[in-house]
Protein backbone atom coordinates (compact mmCIF):
# COMPACT_ATOMS: atom_id res chain seq x y z
CA UNK A 1 0.00 0.00 0.00
CA UNK A 2 1.36 3.43 -1.00
CA UNK A 3 1.97 5.94 1.77
CA UNK A 4 -0.49 8.85 1.97
CA UNK A 5 0.49 11.81 -0.17
CA UNK A 6 1.25 13.99 2.83
CA UNK A 7 3.82 11.47 4.09
CA UNK A 8 5.38 11.22 0.65
CA UNK A 9 5.70 15.01 0.52
CA UNK A 10 7.10 15.25 4.05
CA UNK A 11 9.81 12.80 3.00
CA UNK A 12 10.43 14.31 -0.45
CA UNK A 13 8.93 17.80 -0.85
CA UNK A 14 10.19 18.07 -4.43
CA UNK A 15 7.64 15.43 -5.43
CA UNK A 16 4.95 18.13 -5.64
CA UNK A 17 6.52 19.51 -8.82
CA UNK A 18 4.68 16.89 -10.87
CA UNK A 19 1.38 16.84 -8.98
CA UNK A 20 -1.92 16.91 -10.81
CA UNK A 21 -4.86 19.03 -9.66
CA UNK A 22 -6.40 15.94 -8.06
CA UNK A 23 -3.22 15.19 -6.13
CA UNK A 24 -2.99 18.78 -4.89
CA UNK A 25 -6.58 18.60 -3.71
CA UNK A 26 -5.90 15.37 -1.82
CA UNK A 27 -2.68 16.74 -0.31
CA UNK A 28 -4.54 19.78 1.03
CA UNK A 29 -7.20 17.57 2.60
CA UNK A 30 -4.69 15.21 4.22
CA UNK A 31 -2.44 18.02 5.45
CA UNK A 32 -5.40 19.88 6.91
CA UNK A 33 -6.53 16.74 8.76
CA UNK A 34 -3.01 16.39 10.18
CA UNK A 35 -2.69 20.09 11.15
CA UNK A 36 0.29 20.33 8.80
CA UNK A 37 -0.90 22.75 6.11
CA UNK A 38 1.07 25.69 7.49
CA UNK A 39 4.13 23.51 8.13
CA UNK A 40 4.13 22.32 4.52
CA UNK A 41 3.81 25.90 3.30
CA UNK A 42 7.00 26.75 5.21
CA UNK A 43 8.73 23.67 3.77
CA UNK A 44 7.73 24.71 0.24
CA UNK A 45 8.89 28.30 0.75
CA UNK A 46 12.26 27.20 2.15
CA UNK A 47 12.86 25.07 -0.94
CA UNK A 48 11.49 27.53 -3.46
CA UNK A 49 8.61 25.19 -4.24
CA UNK A 50 5.82 27.61 -3.32
CA UNK A 51 5.81 28.86 -6.91
CA UNK A 52 4.83 25.36 -8.05
CA UNK A 53 1.60 25.43 -6.03
CA UNK A 54 -1.46 26.05 -8.24
CA UNK A 55 -3.60 29.04 -7.31
CA UNK A 56 -6.54 27.33 -5.61
CA UNK A 57 -4.62 24.94 -3.32
CA UNK A 58 -2.18 27.78 -2.73
CA UNK A 59 -4.96 29.75 -1.06
CA UNK A 60 -5.32 27.01 1.56
CA UNK A 61 -1.59 26.89 2.30
CA UNK A 62 -1.30 30.68 2.55
CA UNK A 63 -4.36 30.97 4.78
CA UNK A 64 -3.03 28.29 7.14
CA UNK A 65 0.32 30.06 7.27
CA UNK A 66 -1.33 33.37 8.18
CA UNK A 67 -3.26 31.65 10.96
CA UNK A 68 -0.05 30.08 12.26
CA UNK A 69 1.70 33.45 12.34
CA UNK A 70 -1.17 34.99 14.27
CA UNK A 71 -1.05 32.08 16.72
CA UNK A 72 2.65 32.77 17.30
CA UNK A 73 1.84 36.37 18.24
CA UNK A 74 -0.95 35.13 20.53
CA UNK A 75 1.42 32.66 22.23
CA UNK A 76 4.00 35.39 22.82
CA UNK A 77 1.32 37.59 24.39
CA UNK A 78 0.03 34.81 26.65
CA UNK A 79 3.56 33.95 27.76
CA UNK A 80 4.21 37.60 28.62
CA UNK A 81 1.04 37.62 30.72
CA UNK A 82 2.08 34.42 32.51
CA UNK A 83 5.50 35.85 33.17
CA UNK A 84 4.01 39.03 34.64
CA UNK A 85 1.55 37.08 36.79
CA UNK A 86 4.16 34.71 38.22
CA UNK A 87 7.18 36.99 38.37
CA UNK A 88 6.88 37.69 42.10
CA UNK A 89 7.13 33.97 42.92
CA UNK A 90 10.75 33.91 41.70
CA UNK A 91 10.47 30.36 40.33
CA UNK A 92 11.58 28.90 36.99
CA UNK A 93 8.75 28.72 34.46
CA UNK A 94 9.68 26.04 31.94
CA UNK A 95 7.74 26.31 28.69
CA UNK A 96 6.86 23.01 27.04
CA UNK A 97 6.04 21.98 23.47
CA UNK A 98 4.67 24.69 21.17
CA UNK A 99 5.20 27.65 23.50
CA UNK A 100 8.82 26.59 24.00
CA UNK A 101 9.38 26.30 20.26
CA UNK A 102 8.07 29.84 19.76
CA UNK A 103 9.95 31.55 22.58
CA UNK A 104 13.20 29.73 21.76
CA UNK A 105 12.66 30.63 18.07
CA UNK A 106 13.21 27.06 16.92
CA UNK A 107 12.61 26.30 13.23
CA UNK A 108 9.66 24.02 14.05
CA UNK A 109 7.77 27.03 15.43
CA UNK A 110 7.30 28.32 11.88
CA UNK A 111 3.99 26.97 10.64
CA UNK A 112 3.19 25.26 13.96
CA UNK A 113 -0.43 25.53 15.17
CA UNK A 114 -1.11 25.69 18.91
CA UNK A 115 -4.16 24.71 20.92
CA UNK A 116 -3.01 25.44 24.47
CA UNK A 117 0.04 26.42 26.50
CA UNK A 118 1.99 23.99 28.67
CA UNK A 119 4.38 24.90 31.45
CA UNK A 120 6.44 22.95 33.99
CA UNK A 121 6.98 24.38 37.47
CA UNK A 122 8.45 22.96 40.69
CA UNK A 123 5.94 20.77 42.50
CA UNK A 124 6.44 22.75 45.70
CA UNK A 125 5.20 25.90 43.94
CA UNK A 126 1.98 24.50 42.46
CA UNK A 127 -0.37 25.98 45.06
CA UNK A 128 1.19 29.44 44.80
CA UNK A 129 1.16 29.32 40.99
CA UNK A 130 -2.52 28.42 40.92
CA UNK A 131 -3.46 31.16 43.39
CA UNK A 132 -1.54 33.80 41.47
CA UNK A 133 -3.11 32.82 38.17
CA UNK A 134 -6.60 32.90 39.64
CA UNK A 135 -5.90 36.51 40.54
CA UNK A 136 -5.11 37.14 36.87
CA UNK A 137 -8.34 35.76 35.50
CA UNK A 138 -7.55 32.06 35.16
CA UNK A 139 -10.07 29.50 36.40
CA UNK A 140 -9.77 25.77 36.91
CA UNK A 141 -11.68 23.36 34.68
CA UNK A 142 -12.97 19.84 35.47
CA UNK A 143 -15.20 21.08 38.27
CA UNK A 144 -16.31 17.72 39.72
CA UNK A 145 -14.82 16.76 43.07
CA UNK A 146 -13.73 13.40 41.66
CA UNK A 147 -11.83 14.95 38.73
CA UNK A 148 -10.15 17.48 40.99
CA UNK A 149 -8.99 14.73 43.35
CA UNK A 150 -7.92 12.51 40.44
CA UNK A 151 -5.70 15.22 38.94
CA UNK A 152 -4.24 16.45 42.20
CA UNK A 153 -3.56 13.00 43.68
CA UNK A 154 -2.34 10.95 40.74
CA UNK A 155 -1.57 13.10 37.71
CA UNK A 156 1.50 15.03 36.60
CA UNK A 157 -0.51 18.23 36.27
CA UNK A 158 -3.31 20.06 38.01
CA UNK A 159 -6.66 20.41 36.19
CA UNK A 160 -6.25 22.67 33.12
CA UNK A 161 -6.93 26.35 33.68
CA UNK A 162 -8.78 28.65 31.28
CA UNK A 163 -8.45 32.42 30.95
CA UNK A 164 -11.96 33.79 31.40
CA UNK A 165 -11.58 36.58 28.84
CA UNK A 166 -9.33 35.09 26.18
CA UNK A 167 -10.42 31.45 26.67
CA UNK A 168 -6.80 30.32 26.45
CA UNK A 169 -6.16 26.92 28.05
CA UNK A 170 -3.12 26.44 30.27
CA UNK A 171 -1.74 23.07 31.40
CA UNK A 172 0.44 23.38 34.51
CA UNK A 173 2.75 20.39 34.97
CA UNK A 174 4.92 19.40 37.88
CA UNK A 175 6.27 16.35 36.01
CA UNK A 176 5.94 14.91 32.50
CA UNK A 177 4.29 11.61 33.49
CA UNK A 178 1.67 10.72 36.11
CA UNK A 179 2.91 9.81 39.56
CA UNK A 180 1.43 6.33 39.05
CA UNK A 181 3.12 5.69 35.68
CA UNK A 182 5.54 2.82 35.25
CA UNK A 183 8.27 5.11 33.95
CA UNK A 184 9.66 7.50 36.55
CA UNK A 185 11.43 10.51 35.01
CA UNK A 186 12.67 12.83 37.74
CA UNK A 187 11.23 16.35 37.23
CA UNK A 188 14.04 17.84 39.35
CA UNK A 189 16.53 16.65 36.75
CA UNK A 190 14.47 18.29 34.00
CA UNK A 191 14.41 21.58 35.91
CA UNK A 192 18.13 21.42 36.72
CA UNK A 193 19.08 21.19 33.04
CA UNK A 194 16.48 23.66 31.71
CA UNK A 195 17.87 26.48 29.58
CA UNK A 196 17.11 30.10 30.37
CA UNK A 197 15.60 31.94 27.41
CA UNK A 198 17.96 34.84 26.82
CA UNK A 199 16.50 38.15 27.89
CA UNK A 200 13.38 36.56 29.40
CA UNK A 201 14.32 36.39 33.10
CA UNK A 202 12.52 33.46 34.70
CA UNK A 203 11.43 31.77 31.45
CA UNK A 204 13.12 28.51 30.47
CA UNK A 205 12.79 25.70 27.99
CA UNK A 206 13.94 22.12 28.36
CA UNK A 207 17.46 21.42 27.16
CA UNK A 208 17.70 19.97 23.66
CA UNK A 209 17.75 16.28 24.58
CA UNK A 210 15.03 16.69 27.22
CA UNK A 211 12.83 18.53 24.72
CA UNK A 212 13.03 15.55 22.37
CA UNK A 213 12.48 13.05 25.17
CA UNK A 214 9.41 14.95 26.34
CA UNK A 215 7.97 15.05 22.81
CA UNK A 216 8.55 11.32 22.38
CA UNK A 217 7.05 10.56 25.80
CA UNK A 218 3.99 12.69 25.09
CA UNK A 219 3.35 10.83 21.83
CA UNK A 220 4.36 7.26 22.62
CA UNK A 221 3.36 6.99 26.28
CA UNK A 222 0.41 9.34 26.76
CA UNK A 223 -1.51 7.98 23.76
CA UNK A 224 -2.71 11.41 22.61
CA UNK A 225 -2.87 10.60 18.90
CA UNK A 226 -5.35 13.25 17.80
CA UNK A 227 -2.39 15.15 16.31
CA UNK A 228 -0.06 12.15 16.15
CA UNK A 229 1.58 12.85 12.80
CA UNK A 230 2.10 16.52 13.67
CA UNK A 231 3.76 15.49 16.94
CA UNK A 232 5.96 13.03 15.05
CA UNK A 233 6.95 15.86 12.71
CA UNK A 234 7.90 17.88 15.81
CA UNK A 235 10.27 15.12 16.89
CA UNK A 236 11.73 14.84 13.40
CA UNK A 237 12.36 18.58 13.09
CA UNK A 238 13.84 18.81 16.58
CA UNK A 239 16.23 15.97 15.76
CA UNK A 240 17.28 17.59 12.50
CA UNK A 241 17.89 20.90 14.24
CA UNK A 242 19.78 19.68 17.30
CA UNK A 243 21.71 16.81 15.68
CA UNK A 244 24.30 19.27 14.34
CA UNK A 245 25.74 19.55 17.86
CA UNK A 246 28.81 17.40 18.47
CA UNK A 247 28.01 14.39 20.64
CA UNK A 248 24.27 14.96 20.36
CA UNK A 249 23.19 11.37 19.66
CA UNK A 250 25.26 9.91 22.49
CA UNK A 251 23.93 12.57 24.85
CA UNK A 252 20.35 11.82 23.79
CA UNK A 253 20.70 8.09 24.40
CA UNK A 254 22.50 8.60 27.71
CA UNK A 255 19.83 11.03 28.91
CA UNK A 256 17.06 8.58 27.99
CA UNK A 257 18.71 6.00 30.24
CA UNK A 258 19.13 8.50 33.06
CA UNK A 259 15.51 9.71 32.84
CA UNK A 260 13.93 6.23 32.52
CA UNK A 261 12.57 7.16 29.07
CA UNK A 262 14.30 4.60 26.89
CA UNK A 263 11.20 2.99 25.39
CA UNK A 264 9.52 6.24 24.24
CA UNK A 265 12.78 7.32 22.58
CA UNK A 266 13.23 3.94 20.88
CA UNK A 267 9.74 4.22 19.39
CA UNK A 268 10.25 7.86 18.48
CA UNK A 269 13.47 7.18 16.58
CA UNK A 270 12.00 4.11 14.92
CA UNK A 271 8.96 5.89 13.50
CA UNK A 272 10.64 9.14 12.41
CA UNK A 273 12.98 6.87 10.46
CA UNK A 274 10.24 4.72 8.91
CA UNK A 275 7.59 7.38 8.26
CA UNK A 276 9.55 10.61 7.78
CA UNK A 277 12.95 9.46 6.57
CA UNK A 278 14.99 10.99 9.40
CA UNK A 279 18.53 9.64 9.22
CA UNK A 280 19.36 7.95 12.51
CA UNK A 281 23.13 7.23 12.72
CA UNK A 282 24.37 3.67 13.05
CA UNK A 283 25.55 4.26 16.63
CA UNK A 284 22.05 5.25 17.73
CA UNK A 285 20.49 2.38 15.77
CA UNK A 286 22.76 -0.08 17.55
CA UNK A 287 21.67 1.42 20.88
CA UNK A 288 18.03 1.04 19.81
CA UNK A 289 18.45 -2.61 18.78
CA UNK A 290 19.85 -3.51 22.20
CA UNK A 291 16.81 -1.97 23.91
CA UNK A 292 14.08 -2.87 21.45
CA UNK A 293 11.32 -5.14 22.77
CA UNK A 294 11.01 -8.68 21.36
CA UNK A 295 10.16 -9.26 17.70
CA UNK A 296 6.55 -10.15 18.41
CA UNK A 297 5.91 -6.96 20.39
CA UNK A 298 7.72 -4.85 17.77
CA UNK A 299 5.47 -6.34 15.08
CA UNK A 300 2.38 -5.56 17.15
CA UNK A 301 3.50 -2.00 17.85
CA UNK A 302 4.34 -1.46 14.18
CA UNK A 303 0.87 -2.65 13.25
CA UNK A 304 -0.64 -0.15 15.68
CA UNK A 305 1.55 2.92 15.29
CA UNK A 306 1.97 2.72 11.51
CA UNK A 307 -1.83 2.94 11.32
CA UNK A 308 -2.47 5.37 14.16
CA UNK A 309 0.15 7.92 13.07
CA UNK A 310 -1.51 8.50 9.69
CA UNK A 311 -3.59 11.66 9.16
CA UNK A 312 -7.14 11.28 10.42
CA UNK A 313 -8.57 11.36 6.90
CA UNK A 314 -10.60 8.73 5.04
CA UNK A 315 -8.00 8.45 2.25
CA UNK A 316 -5.34 7.46 4.81
CA UNK A 317 -7.33 4.82 6.65
CA UNK A 318 -6.90 1.12 6.07
CA UNK A 319 -8.42 -1.87 7.76
CA UNK A 320 -7.94 -1.60 11.50
CA UNK A 321 -6.90 2.06 11.70
CA UNK A 322 -9.67 2.98 14.13
CA UNK A 323 -9.06 -0.12 16.21
CA UNK A 324 -5.33 0.66 16.36
CA UNK A 325 -6.00 4.14 17.73
CA UNK A 326 -8.37 2.77 20.31
CA UNK A 327 -5.92 0.06 21.41
CA UNK A 328 -3.20 2.67 21.85
CA UNK A 329 -5.67 4.79 23.84
CA UNK A 330 -6.26 1.82 26.16
CA UNK A 331 -2.51 1.10 26.31
CA UNK A 332 -1.77 4.66 27.39
CA UNK A 333 -4.06 4.36 30.39
CA UNK A 334 -2.61 0.96 31.30
CA UNK A 335 0.83 2.60 31.31
CA UNK A 336 -0.41 5.51 33.40
CA UNK A 337 -1.61 3.63 36.45
CA UNK A 338 -1.82 0.14 37.97
CA UNK A 339 -4.96 -1.91 37.36
CA UNK A 340 -6.16 -1.51 40.95
CA UNK A 341 -6.54 2.21 40.23
CA UNK A 342 -7.29 2.06 36.52
CA UNK A 343 -10.30 -0.28 36.60
CA UNK A 344 -12.30 1.71 39.21
CA UNK A 345 -11.40 4.92 37.38
CA UNK A 346 -12.57 3.62 33.99
CA UNK A 347 -15.77 2.20 35.47
CA UNK A 348 -16.58 5.49 37.16
CA UNK A 349 -16.01 7.45 33.96
CA UNK A 350 -18.03 4.98 31.91
CA UNK A 351 -21.04 5.16 34.21
CA UNK A 352 -20.98 8.93 34.76
CA UNK A 353 -21.34 9.58 31.04
CA UNK A 354 -18.15 11.63 30.76
CA UNK A 355 -17.81 12.56 27.07
CA UNK A 356 -14.04 12.37 27.29
CA UNK A 357 -14.39 8.69 28.19
CA UNK A 358 -17.13 7.78 25.76
CA UNK A 359 -16.41 5.28 23.00
CA UNK A 360 -13.72 7.03 20.94
CA UNK A 361 -14.72 8.26 17.48
CA UNK A 362 -12.07 6.01 15.93
CA UNK A 363 -13.81 2.94 17.36
CA UNK A 364 -17.18 4.18 16.16
CA UNK A 365 -15.70 4.53 12.68
CA UNK A 366 -14.10 1.09 12.88
CA UNK A 367 -17.45 -0.47 13.77
CA UNK A 368 -19.24 1.44 11.02
CA UNK A 369 -16.64 0.63 8.36
CA UNK A 370 -16.54 -3.07 9.21
CA UNK A 371 -20.25 -3.70 9.68
CA UNK A 372 -21.11 -6.87 7.74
Amino acid sequence: MNAPLVLQVLKSPEAVAGFTATEWDLLVRQAKAANLLAHLHVVFMDRGLDKAIPERPGLHFKAAHKIARRRVLAVRWEVSQLQEALHSLAIPIVLLKGAAYVMAELPISRGRLFHDIDILVPGSALEDVEKRLMGWGWRTTHASAYDQRYYRTWMHEIPPMKQIRRQTVLDIHHSILPLTARLKPDPKKLLSQAVNIEGEGDLYWLCDVDMILHSATHLFHDGELEHGLRDLVDIAELLRHFATRDGFWQALCDRAEEMDLVRPLVYGLRYVDILLGVVVPDQAKAWMRERMPGRLLVSVMDGLFLRALQPDHASCNRWGTGLARWMLFVRSHYLRMPLKLLIPHLLRKAFTGDEEWAVPKEVQRFIANNDP
